[in-house]
């Protein structure tokens, strides 16, 4: 996904929680992309970062008519790795690796920029061809500093690979990192957490103080937390040591994330990094065309914004 700079993009603020257990409360706004909704909670005025992760948008829920889909160009990226989950639909990733494969509810599409990567986000002709439904969550992840000029790789894993916690009204899954004595085979950089839950009415699920950062993205549904009520489109910082346990007022589905805190760093359009002179440097070798061409996809591109 790309973004443009100068853009609104941080959430309106929302009214403090009486909860004890939370910091703070990210209602997203919304971005019409023509012909779908993107929300982003991340970055935020109140949160630029929960543990790695800068940045956090929810695509959808839209319904594409016949001939239409998401069109994302080929554009760059420095220093961070992107993270592609859907709830609904299929998008075709590739990318200038070399890399090129659909990306389908449940399963993991994981990219690490590293030094820097382009790739182009798609709806192919075969799905084009028919109504289709486009529905899920894409993040960025920061790179520790020692690993943000890594080679940059690409990394697809099925909805089969990653483990599941299953039982007494809860469908968990874990996308990425550790939690719930669950591991994913997602290749990591640093200590970090990203699981999809999914609650029947009247489940709950507890959250353990076991990661210096946490938040949870409300998808679908209603849930509750120490009494609060918290409905869909809400990103909710946890403060650190306290457990949690979050009960499904309704149906639910929403995203744990968090992790270590890396420190601070520096956005601007779709380059990350620890280091402001390098998104100088970034700007330059795209406007030069350094980071080469997306195999596939070569016809077009994002410029540089201005």
């Amino acid at each position: 996904m790309s973004i443009r700079p100068g853009d609104d993009i941080d959430p309106a603020n929302s009214d403090a929680s009486a909860c004890a257990f939370i910091d703070s409360i990210i209602v997203p706004k919304s971005h019409d992309l023509g012909g779908f909704e993107v929300r982003r909670a991340l970055p935020a005025i109140e949160r630029r970062m929960i543990g790695p992760f800068v940045f956090l948008d929810q695509m959808g829920p839209a319904e594409f008519a016949v001939g239409k889909g998401v069109d994302v160009r080929p554009h760059p990226h420095i220093n961070l790795a992107t993270v592609t989950y859907l709830y609904a639909g299929e998008i075709y990733h590739r990318d200038t690796l070399g890399s090129s494969q659909a990306i389908q509810p449940g399963d993991l599409n994981w990219m690490s920029a590293g030094r820097g990567i382009a790739h182009s986000e798609r709806t192919t002709p075969e799905i084009r061809a028919g109504k289709h439904p486009l529905f899920g969550l894409q993040a960025w992840v920061a790179l520790p500093e020692a690993e943000e000029e890594s080679e940059p790789t690409f990394d697809h894993y099925p909805k089969a690979s990653l483990p599941t916690l299953d039982g007494e009204g809860k469908d968990v899954r874990v996308i990425a990192g550790a939690l719930f004595g669950k591991t994913s085979p997602a290749k990591l950089k640093s200590a970090m957490f990203y699981v999809d839950a999914r609650l029947d009415a009247g489940a709950s699920l507890p959250l353990d103080p076991e990661y210096e950062e946490r938040g949870l993205y409300i998808a679908e549904g209603e849930i509750e937390i120490a009494g609060d009520r918290f409905a869909a489109g809400r990103l909710l910082v946890f403060k650190s040591g306290d457990r949690i346990t979050i009960r499904a007022v309704t149906p639910a589905r929403f995203m744990l994330l968090g992790g270590d805190a890396l420190g601070p760093r520096h956005m601007w359009w779709n380059f990350i990094s620890s280091r402001k002179e390098r998104i100088e440097q970034a700007k330059q070798d795209w406007k030069a065309g350094k980071f080469g061409l997306v195999p596939g996809d070569e016809k077009e591109f994002i410029p540089l914004p201005d």
